[in-house]
């Protein structure tokens, strides 16, 4: 058999790199490890135990009310003090230091973990992987060829340029997704006890305050008057919500102070 030339076998990659759908939940998990790799090795993690304990307390509070997953969720703390989150594949939730200090009550930090966890639930990661993929054949081509060589899925997630990269592409959503996960965060919140008015008064807050530059959160997260106007009626229709929780007895506080003197900020 005549061999297949190099300009052959990119052009066979190509073609099964622009047909390739979004990924399957085995998929989306084979990848996630190679991802976390990635990003283990750029992000700054602020791993105080009884401030990640905190974040997967009030995460793992809101996955129990929420339909069954597929995904086994982790939550993680960035050393950041840009106010932002992200949303990996298959469960990873990264939640800055910013974002935790820039929170008014449990309520506001409690709906920005539950927006991420709802981009997850949603498959919105997936979603974002053959978009990039076609939007970046050329680069990619050259990394499928190292992963059809070196075997296996993850080599798919890896083609999104590093970490950091990935965690941007990735989280790079259209109005459609974000007034998903709103939707999704509203609903497990109430599920969980906990007053969903804080996803619409930290989106305000963060949005009075961006006139001079756009936060983080809100460059990846964009939070138009419209969509927080479209939460604020999806949380009125569900009429009076009695013994909703909006703190949690000052334990956001003692987290604040704790990061605040570990970082001296």
């Amino acid at each position: 058999m005549r061999p297949i030339s190099s300009r052959a076998t990119l052009c066979l990659l190509a073609l099964a790199l622009l047909s390739c759908g979004k990924p399957s939940i085995q998929e989306e998990q084979a990848g996630s490890a190679d991802f976390m790799r990635q990003v283990q090795g750029e992000v700054d993690f602020f791993k105080e135990r009884v401030v990640v304990g905190y974040v997967e307390d009030i995460g793992h509070a809101i996955l129990r009310h929420s339909p069954p997953q597929p995904f086994e969720y982790h939550f993680y703390v960035v050393n950041d003090e840009d106010i932002n989150a992200f949303a990996g594949p298959a469960g990873h939730i990264f939640i800055h230091t910013g974002t935790i200090l820039k929170a008014r009550n449990l309520s506001e930090l409690a709906g920005v973990i539950a927006h991420e966890i709802g981009h997850v639930v949603e498959r919105h990661i997936a979603e974002n992987v053959p978009r990039r993929r076609a939007a970046g054949a050329v680069h990619s081509l050259a990394v499928l060829t190292a992963g059809i060589l070196g075997g296996g899925y993850a080599a798919n997630w890896m083609d999104l340029g590093g970490g950091l990269a990935a965690m941007a592409v990735l989280n790079n959503f259209g109005r459609e997704a974000e007034r998903e996960a709103d939707g999704f965060a509203v609903d497990a919140l109430v599920n969980s006890g906990i007053d969903p008015s804080g996803l619409v008064s930290f989106f305000e807050l963060l949005s009075r305050e961006s006139e001079g530059g756009a936060p983080g959160f809100l460059s990846s997260h964009p939070a138009p008057l419209e969509r927080i106007d479209t939460t604020r009626q999806q949380i009125a229709d569900l009429g009076p919500l009695p013994g909703l929780r909006t703190t949690d007895g000052g334990k956001l506080e003692i987290i604040q102070r704790r990061i605040r003197l570990l970082t001296r900020r």
